[in-house]
């Protein structure tokens, strides 16, 4: 029982970790492709 005080703070800091990087990446937009979805529209993937 006493391995879950040292599991839980370190999974919430994990956690709290893999948050703040995905705001970052969608902050500095790292997800913004607006060539590829220029180009997608004229390509026919049939």
């Amino acid at each position: 029982m006493n391995i879950l005080v040292i599991l839980i703070p370190i999974s919430l800091i994990l956690g709290a970790a893999g948050l703040v990087a995905f705001i970052w990446t969608v902050k500095s937009d790292q997800y913004d492709d607006a060539s590829g979805n220029a180009a997608r529209i004229l390509l026919d993937d049939d």
